[in-house]
C-alpha cells in the first residue's frame, strides 16, 4: 500500500466530508457497508427517478440531470457486486430524458442557478453532447459489470450506438475532459465488444499524450488531466495504452497530495464554497481508491 495516512484522512472527512463521501470512504477502507451508502444516495434522488440537489456539487439545482446520472452509477458500482433497483430507474429517467439522437445534452435546464458553475447553468439543452453521454455511459458500463438490468437496458443500447456514432465521425480533438469520458467507455465496452478496443487505440492513439497528460482548455492556468484521471482501473486496455513510468509518476503525486489536515485539495476553480469543500471529499475518496488499488 502506498504511504498515506489513512487515520489523518479519516478525520478529515469526519471533520469535513458530506455524508455520501463518507459512506463511500468507510466502505472504502472496510469500515461501511454498501447498504449504508446506498442509503445516502437515496438524499439526492428525484421522483422521476433522476438525481440532483448538489451531487455534482458546482450543480446545485434540485432537478436531475445527466451529470447527475454519472455520479449516481459511480455509487452504484462502487456498492457491486450488491445491486439496487434505484440504477434500472435511473435507466428509466435517462431514456426519458435522451434526445431523439439517443445522446444526452449536456444539461437539462436549470430551475435555481444559484451556486451553479455556468458551464452547468448555460448549457444547450436541446443538442446531444458525447462528453456528457459517453461519462454517463461509461459509468453504467461499470455497474452493467454486476447488474443484469442496466446491462440489458434499451437506454444503454440506443446511447452506446449514440457514442459510437459520434466517435467514428469524430475529426477534432476533443476537449480534454471530453477526451477522457470517451476513452473510458470505449475501456468499458471492450468487455462486452471487444472488437471496440481497435476505436480505444485509435482515440488513444490520435489524442492523447503517450504520458497520458493534457492541459484543461478554459480552466485554471495550471489545470491539468493526468495519467490516473484517464485511467484509474488498473489491469484495464486503458491502461495499457499509458506510460508505465508516467502512471508511477503520477500515483507518487497523489500520494504527495495529502494536506495537513488529512484529505486532499482540488485543482480546479469551484463555485460556491460549500462546493469546494465537497469536492475536496470527493478528491479524498478518489484518492484513497486510486492509491489502495
Amino acid at each position: 500500500m502506498t504511504d498515506i495516512d489513512i487515520d489523518a484522512a479519516t478525520a478529515f472527512m469526519a471533520r469535513h466530508a458530506r455524508l455520501l463521501d463518507r459512506r463511500r470512504f468507510d466502505l472504502l477502507c472496510g469500515t461501511g457497508d454498501a447498504a449504508s451508502m446506498l442509503g445516502a444516495l437515496e438524499g439526492y434522488r428525484n421522483a422521476d427517478g433522476g438525481y440532483g440537489w448538489g451531487i455534482e456539487p458546482d450543480l446545485r439545482s434540485p432537478e436531475s440531470q445527466p451529470a447527475g446520472a454519472l455520479h449516481a452509477f459511480e455509487v452504484f458500482a462502487e456498492a457491486g457486486p450488491e445491486t439496487s433497483p434505484r440504477a434500472a430507474e435511473l435507466c428509466d429517467w435517462l431514456e426519458w430524458a435522451a434526445l431523439p439522437d439517443g445522446g444526452l445534452p449536456f444539461a437539462r435546464p436549470v430551475i435555481e442557478p444559484a451556486g451553479c458553475a455556468p458551464f452547468w447553468a448555460g448549457a444547450d439543452a436541446e443538442t446531444s453532447s458525447l462528453h456528457i453521454t459517453a461519462g454517463v455511459c461509461s459509468m453504467a458500463y461499470r455497474v452493467a459489470a454486476h447488474d443484469p438490468d442496466v446491462a440489458a437496458h434499451p437506454w444503454l443500447a440506443a446511447a452506446t450506438e449514440y457514442c459510437l456514432a459520434e466517435i467514428d465521425r469524430m475529426s477534432e480533438a476533443p476537449h480534454a475532459i471530453a477526451l477522457m469520458y470517451i476513452l473510458q467507455f470505449l475501456d468499458a465496452l471492450v468487455d462486452t465488444r471487444p472488437e471496440r478496443e481497435d476505436s480505444l487505440r485509435r482515440i488513444a492513439s490520435d489524442h492523447l499524450p503517450s504520458d497520458g497528460s493534457m492541459h484543461v482548455a478554459g480552466g485554471l492556468e495550471d489545470e491539468r488531466l493526468n495519467p490516473l484521471d484517464f485511467s484509474p482501473l488498473p489491469d484495464r486496455p486503458l491502461r495499457t495504452l499509458i506510460d508505465a513510468e508516467a502512471i508511477a509518476t503520477d500515483r507518487a503525486r497523489w500520494a504527495a497530495g495529502q494536506q495537513d489536515d488529512g484529505g486532499w485539495r482540488v485543482d480546479f476553480t469551484n463555485y460556491s464554497p460549500i462546493a469546494a469543500l465537497e469536492w475536496r471529499g470527493y478528491v479524498t475518496v478518489r484518492a484513497i481508491s486510486l492509491l489502495t488499488v
